[in-house]
């Protein structure tokens, strides 16, 4: 069993007799099902866009002359009449925009015309037709050589669909996949004030404009993206135009693993007992009303069990993109999340109003554009599959996600705190005088300014008294051996011969904080923590009782 990770040209994995999870079955239902002439599929990253766009180019090319044999056995061939209506019968032209990122316009074209040059050269054989007209072959060639205008490279994708045409005497069936590649980069540069984003859409559009909107050379073309971009922004006046977004339960199927596909994928490596594993970390996806788990890590982790029967699983994830829209989030100061990410962080939802139709230059204009990329972009789904309407519950689809939210937004959380240690300061002055009212005040004024998540665990009060005391330089170490047990934070500053025990209590009610805060104290007594610390001059000794955001704590006092 031979599982092509990062493979993305379907007949290479299917000459090599790699594992490939069968979604044959789209073709017939997108060219006999509907009759789109554009239709614009919006996915997160590593949900098989790209190589469901190679499988197209496989089927309908006319240029394949015969992909019988990469096909044979798969669900497309029992559709007969399709195959010998639509197999090997159109010229097609697949386009990629991914890669196209850089820091200035000037360097973002370039990386654009190298693309239609690569495209050329992949098609070069057209300057060999006589059917073609010589002022196209000279657009041809410029477009190879990277010496088109700009006005060229907007018609350029319809200049080759035209060549290509007149060349096989049918019209042209176009696949763009990443087609928001270059819009979504811009963007980012315009908010660090380095932004070239209208001048790329003016290309962008003009392109799309050309080769989609009244173009007699198009049998029909397939688009895939991270985002859907409004139809006003960059697909006006497209005919017969048809978007499935996460939101669409219409071909929600074929992008991602269904849990058949998954147990056959088990059963076949021989791995069923992972199931619930890979349930937990890599399902959760909602498209449509359709379950879903992300293929990119499944195929992974397979690959690692078969290698390892034991392997534990990883987050391949996080590597496919940048966690940059959590940042944005979070920063914001005009409006404030942390009460919604920590809820959402805690296995919680959150009621959000979506829309699926946005422009890359106003993504950050209001909470509910953010809260539309993160659904887009798969760092939270629908919490019900039923769930109809732009207004819906959102969450974190897996412990994948939850681990990547973890590690940005708590970061992040942290990092701010760090950066003003007024507060920590004066609550660790508190501590080293004995004053438990403002020792409680102050540390109940952190805990409101972060975000707490898995439900308030004593290993999350615990995890966060460390970073603070740390944090601000002092040696610290946790559950620590002393006397009769190990004491939860022992805290020694032996230049000034003085020491701190703390013994942090989670409350279930905020009525009992007070008799955990005493419980603490007395357990620091019955453990004779103490006696770890001979020859200190002083030692200050706390028992702490946390409920939610609030802290109590109280001191142990010595006769």
């Amino acid at each position: 069993m031979k599982i092509p990770v990062g493979k993305e040209d379907f007949d290479e994995i299917r000459r090599n007799h790699d594992y490939y999870v069968d979604k044959t079955e789209l073709l017939y239902r997108l060219a006999e099902g509907t009759g789109n002439e554009v239709t614009l599929f919006t996915r997160p990253r590593r949900f098989g866009k790209t190589l469901m766009l190679s499988m197209m180019e496989s089927f309908f090319s006319i240029q394949k002359k015969d992909s019988h044999e990469v096909f044979d056995g798969l669900d497309i061939m029992k559709h007969e009449e399709f195959c010998d209506k639509w197999m090997n019968q159109y010229p097609v032209l697949n386009v990629t925009l991914k890669g196209i990122e850089a820091l200035s316009f000037e360097e973002a074209y370039k990386l654009l015309q190298v693309k239609l040059s690569d495209l050329c050269k992949k098609h070069t054989s057209l300057l060999e037709s006589d059917a073609i007209d010589a002022d196209d072959k000279e657009i041809f060639r410029n477009l190879k050589d990277r010496k088109a205008s700009p006005e060229i490279v907007k018609g350029s994708l319809k200049t080759i669909m035209r060549m290509m045409a007149a060349c096989y005497g049918k019209p042209v069936i176009l696949l763009i996949d990443e087609y928001d590649v270059p819009l979504a980069n811009a963007s980012e540069m315009d908010s660090k004030e380095n932004g070239y984003y209208q001048k790329m859409l003016d290309v962008i559009r003009g392109m799309f404009d050309a080769a989609l909107k009244t173009n007699e050379y198009l049998k029909f073309a397939v688009v895939t993206g991270c985002l859907r971009i409004a139809k006003e922004s960059i697909f006006t006046g497209t005919n017969n135009f048809m978007s499935c977004s996460v939101l669409d339960d219409i071909f929600s199927e074929y992008y991602g693993f269904t849990q058949k596909d998954v147990d056959k994928i088990l059963k076949d490596a021989d791995r069923t007992e992972k199931a619930e594993v890979i349930r937990a970390w890599y399902d959760g996806y909602v498209f449509g009303n359709t379950h879903v788990y992300c293929p990119w890590d499944v195929t992974n982790y397979i690959a690692a069990l078969l290698q390892k029967e034991n392997a534990n699983p990883k987050n391949y994830w996080k590597n496919t993109s940048h966690n940059g829209i959590l940042l944005t989030f979070v920063k914001r100061t005009d409006f404030d999340v942390s009460d919604k990410f920590e809820a959402l962080m805690n296995g919680g939802t959150v009621l959000q109003t979506i829309s699926d139709e946005l422009t890359y230059d106003t993504l950050h204009e209001s909470e509910e554009n953010l809260w539309s990329v993160l659904l887009m972009t798969g760092y939270l789904t629908k919490a019900d599959p039923e769930a109809e309407g732009n207004t819906v519950e959102l969450k974190i689809p897996n412990e994948e996600i939850q681990h990547i939210f973890e590690e940005t937004v708590v970061r992040f959380f942290k990092d701010s705190l760090s950066l003003d240690r007024s507060k920590q300061k004066e609550l660790m002055e508190a501590l080293w005088k004995g004053d438990e009212e403002t020792a409680s005040q102050k540390m109940t004024d952190i805990l409101f300014e972060t975000i707490s998540y898995h439900d308030y665990h004593e290993d999350y009060y615990h995890a966060f008294l460390t970073g603070i005391i740390s944090g601000l330089g002092y040696a610290v170490k946790s559950n620590q051996e002393n006397g009769l047990g190990r004491s939860d934070i022992d805290v020694r500053e032996k230049r000034r011969k003085r020491g701190m025990l703390l013994e942090a209590k989670k409350s279930d009610k905020e009525e009992n904080m007070l008799k955990d805060a005493l419980e603490g104290k007395k357990q620091i007594l019955d453990k004779e923590y103490l006696r770890g610390f001979d020859g200190f001059e002083s030692v200050v000794c706390y028992g702490i009782s946390f409920f939610q955001k609030k802290a109590l704590v109280r001191k142990l006092q010595f006769q």
